[in-house]
């Protein structure tokens, strides 16, 4: 017998467990599983409070704190009056994804974090668009590039032809049959979008090298066309590398750019 062991033998000193779950908690779970193995969609009402109350054997005030714990994930809405009650909500990738960026939001995120995961997750997801793309998928690509296949005329062409680039590799998602793989893809794409170092990038009239990433794009699309899983993955890699050197690049020259413009401690600019 070890010591360790021997000792708690002699003190009769319990072995810890696991924290005990609170009881909102558990009937939320319950009432997902009801929602699960009675196919109930958007639309679709939940039972009345009192039959809740008496099939989980809970009060008024647990039963409540639950369905208000739905509520909050976007899972139900709840409504009052005649003819009101809970019902089961359909949750918007938007919502889904808001609420993952409130997450995110102190937690100092970089292109460097973002591209980490896009370099990993947007061959795969690529691939993974393979067996589902289609003529009208193709249709799509080639026109989101020929939105930025130029220089753009005016700031907000150049905003939106940022935000085209992006969304090529939305469309590429749309495609995938893994859905977690392509909200997560989805959701990478959107941080770029609101990142503020991001949004600096965007706006100002940097020269992009974009030939080169567009080029990579078309050879995407041939490859899925042909069905070269193989080819996919090492084109989306590569794009993925040098997207991220790009962002890289542009951010250190605005930021060398703010330093230069920055007055010396006690010296006034003229």
């Amino acid at each position: 017998m070890t010591q360790a062991l021997k000792d708690r033998t002699e003190d009769k000193t319990p072995a810890p467990g696991p924290a005990r779950r609170k009881r909102t908690d558990t009937i939320v779970d319950a009432i997902k599983r009801m929602i699960v193995e009675h196919g109930l969609g958007p639309g679709d009402r939940l039972p009345q409070e009192k039959d809740l109350m008496a099939q989980y054997q809970a009060g008024k005030g647990t039963v409540r704190e639950a369905l208000k714990s739905l509520e909050v994930q976007g899972l139900i809405r709840i409504r009052t009056g005649p003819g009101g009650g809970a019902f089961i909500e359909r949750m918007s990738e938007s919502r889904a994804m808001s609420l993952l960026s409130n997450f995110l939001f102190a937690k100092d995120l970089t292109i460097s974090h973002i591209y980490e995961m896009r370099k990993v997750l947007e061959p795969l997801v690529a691939v993974s668009a393979i067996a589902n793309i289609d003529e009208a998928g193709f249709r799509r690509l080639h026109d989101i590039i020929a939105i930025y296949d130029h220089e753009p005329a005016d700031a907000e062409e150049r905003w939106n032809q940022r935000m085209a680039e992006l969304d090529f590799h939305a469309i590429v998602a749309e495609y995938s049959d893994n859905p977690i793989l392509a909200f997560t893809c989805r959701f990478l794409q959107r941080l770029l979008k609101e990142l503020a170092i991001c949004h600096d990038i965007y706006v100002q009239p940097e020269p992009v090298m974009r030939q080169s990433g567009i080029q990579h794009q078309r050879d995407l699309i041939a490859a899925l066309r042909a069905g070269d899983a193989q080819a996919v993955h090492a084109i989306l890699t590569r794009h993925m590398a040098e997207a991220e050197q790009q962002m890289l690049g542009l951010q250190a020259r605005i930021e060398a750019r703010f330093l230069e413009d920055r007055p010396e401690p006690g010296r006034k600019r003229h």
